[in-house]
């Protein structure tokens, strides 16, 4: 099968592997139909966050099961499902207190970064991290269900309520997916980013139940907030500026280099809250694939690729050097058609 692997110098590579095969009766292989570019996968070819030399990448995937073990019942063959790829043993002491999210033996199981993923023709996954989808949901709106599931969770974190004034750091598919569900929420949402395209496609994906959302070039002018969710994982410093007194701040980001520079003592006087949600509880996916049914997420879709261009899809996304600024919001690889 084709499948795109991580090389050295974070570098991504089209090569062909064996299509993998079950090793447990508890096991499915999903053929994947599309996988939605993370900007995880981003900063592990700009070298902001590590991955394992040799791992296909890709995690956020929706697909159809072409084969199972003898132990599953949950899918059958032919079964649309989108995958969870936050895996835990089940056996450590916090996946046995239901903390699935802060399973200890991570390693080898970090889907897309030590784990082969879905930037593949198939990927094989144990059967309680597949999860079936409407037959009326298209795979555009299904592939970005991941992504809400880990925006579910920091809302969770940082306890939005209707009466919240919410600002959110970087206009980005997390921060636009952020700034849906605190809408639906209620609150009042700002959004700033100094990027002028991201601002213009975040202004347009938004604009569908004439809820307004403020748009700001720069954070110095946004309004203070109750709640401040740095979607770029570097913005803590930015976020401290913006919180009001006995705010929250979610960081929401992810990035292995970042640092910040922060006063103890203006956190205790000022009463903040800075919350790290840390991955999703694998509780939180069916509830996201609900929430999926009522909101427009393939809004966030502005580009498709088949796997033999993902130069091209990750150039949009300025991860590869040869583009400056951003051209798209949320880029997918399309591996197959709906049907096999």
């Amino acid at each position: 099968m084709r499948a795109l692997v991580i090389t050295s110098g974070h570098g991504l590579e089209m090569t062909r592997r064996p299509k993998p095969r079950l090793s447990r009766p508890d096991q499915v292989v999903i053929r994947i139909v599309q996988s939605g570019i993370c900007g995880t996968d981003r900063s592990v070819l700009i070298g902001k966050f590590p991955a394992t030399q040799g791992t296909i990448m890709g995690h956020e995937a929706v697909g159809v099961i072409a084969e199972m073990g003898s132990q599953v019942t949950s899918v059958a063959e032919g079964d649309r499902v989108v995958i969870n790829p936050t895996l835990y043993c089940g056996q450590c002491n916090p996946c046995m207190r239901g903390e699935w999210n802060f399973c200890v033996n991570k390693s080898g199981t970090e889907v897309g970064l030590d784990y082969d993923g879905s930037f593949a023709d198939y990927m094989v996954l144990p059967c309680r991290f597949v999860h079936l989808i409407p037959d009326t949901m298209s795979s555009d709106r299904a592939v970005v269900i991941e992504p809400l599931a880990c925006v579910l969770n920091n809302l969770e974190a940082g306890d939005v309520r209707a009466t919240d004034n919410v600002s959110i750091i970087g206009a980005g598919p997390m921060g636009v997916l952020t700034a849906m569900l605190c809408r639906k929420a209620g609150a009042t949402v700002a959004l700033f980013d100094n990027d002028l395209a991201r601002r213009e496609l975040a202004e347009h994906i938004l604009d569908f139940d004439n809820t307004p959302v403020q748009m700001f070039v720069e954070s110095a002018t946004m309004p203070s907030a109750n709640v401040v969710f740095d979607t770029v994982g570097t913005q803590l410093e930015t976020a401290m500026g913006i919180v009001a007194d006995q705010g929250r701040i979610v960081v929401v980001g992810f990035n292995d280099k970042a640092t910040a520079n922060v006063a103890p003592l203006a956190i205790l006087q000022r009463g903040l809250t800075i919350v790290g949600a840390g991955d999703y509880n694998g509780r939180i996916f069916p509830r996201a694939i609900n929430l999926a049914e009522k909101l427009p997420l393939e809004r966030l879709i502005t580009h498709h690729f088949p796997l033999e261009d993902h130069s091209d899809a990750f150039d949009l996304l300025s991860a590869t050097g040869t583009k400056h600024g951003y051209g798209a919001m949320k880029v997918v690889l399309t591996s197959s058609r709906e049907t096999p």
